[in-house]
């Protein structure tokens, strides 16, 4: 059971392996699905209480991400039913266990989308992204879709916010811009002068765009839709293709054999194929965009990978510890993730949002800021 359904649990009194909405005490609003692939719906279930070593955020705004898609198709082993989505979110502490020493009652704050034990070997080496026990909101327990989220150890995984920084473009930087940035400079360790090719323009490619730029990258940005190609001009690409023609050899065209480090930022067989056949020899490929379902095994080009000494690098979300450097970049002007916001809609919206995340119809990040 997730640690929201034991507190939900001991609050209410129940037995039961699940969280279940208690009618006596339905306090807080929230986005909930029942059953897999079956439309949720906004309804009101128990206010979540701290561990002893976690907070309680009240979230002022929460992304509506792919990621949350994939959960809600059943794509996620983690996810125990019934379930509240969201993991992409800011907020103000309105709860502190016992035990946090850092935080306060009113500390603005967001969090990674992964949150280490702090325990283990992982979290130990300062890995906490590939945490061994790691907890992810919404996922291994309820999330964000709500007007309050619970979060564990929060000493490890609580980052405060920016001054001058909104909720709406805090809330874009735990899953899709974090993790970008990981995937760009510690990963890709991309530096300037070199090409880099992005596949996929949604949250997590424009980010990347965005990013690579600020790192005096050459960047190329590939997508089906031209206003995200647009978009991705103006945050920096120097080159945007459409993705329906041969895009490898207009790459290596470009960039006159190759780019050094290639991104899928969307998660498709497609894209991964295309992302490492348009690499330079010795380039690297950074896979970003989850691959579940029915893509969980794609067939890989091999002979290229070893005829040309490929590197195929994953790259899953960012620690804690790690946000500051970030963060420095966004308030010295180098990075303006603000710009990366969308839609910003109310909660009573976000069923809908959510169920047609496959569907690509937004150009930047869907935020929830009306609950």
């Amino acid at each position: 059971m997730g640690k929201i359904g034991k507190f939900i649990s001991a609050f209410c009194g129940m037995k039961s392996s699940q969280p279940q909405p208690n009618p006596k005490d339905l306090t807080m609003k929230a986005v909930l699905f029942e059953h897999f692939q079956a439309p949720p719906k906004v309804t009101t279930v128990a206010d979540p209480t701290p561990e002893p070593h976690g907070v309680v955020l009240k979230v002022e705004a929460t992304g509506v991400c792919r990621s949350d898609w994939h959960g809600w198709m059943g794509h996620d082993s983690d996810i125990e039913l019934p379930h509240i989505p969201g993991h992409e979110l800011a907020g103000v502490v309105a709860a502190v266990g016992k035990d946090v020493k850092t935080w306060n009652l009113g500390d603005r704050v967001t969090v990674p989308f992964i949150c280490g034990c702090g325990a283990c070997s992982e979290c130990h080496a300062g890995h906490q992204q590939v945490c061994l026990h790691q907890e992810q909101p919404g996922f291994t327990h309820w999330g964000s879709f709500a007007e309050y989220v619970p979060i564990h150890q929060a000493d490890l995984n609580v980052v405060a916010l920016p001054d001058a920084m909104d909720f709406a473009t805090a809330a874009s930087l735990g899953c899709r811009f974090a993790t970008s940035f990981r995937a760009v400079i510690d990963q890709g360790k991309v530096c300037a002068g070199q090409w880099v090719a992005v596949h996929g323009c949604g949250g997590v490619g424009l980010s990347a765009v965005m990013i690579a730029s600020a790192a005096g990258a050459n960047v190329i940005g590939v997508d089906l839709d031209p206003a995200k190609l647009s978009l991705a001009k103006e945050l920096g690409a120097v080159a945007a293709i459409d993705g329906t023609g041969d895009l490898v050899e207009a790459i290596k065209e470009i960039t006159k054999g190759g780019a050094h480090v290639s991104l899928d930022a969307l998660g498709h067989p497609t894209t991964m194929t295309n992302s490492i056949l348009c690499l330079r020899p010795r380039g690297k490929h950074i896979q970003v965009g989850l691959m579940l379902g029915d893509h969980a095994a794609p067939a890989i080009p091999m002979p290229k990978i070893v005829g040309q000494e490929i590197e195929l690098l994953g790259s899953h979300g960012m620690q804690a510890h790690r946000y500051g450097a970030m963060l420095d970049m966004v308030e010295s002007g180098k990075l303006d993730p603000a710009r990366l916001v969308g839609d910003q809609i109310s909660l009573d919206a976000a069923p809908e949002a959510l169920m047609n995340m496959d569907k690509f119809q937004s150009v930047g990040a869907t935020v929830i800021t009306r609950f």
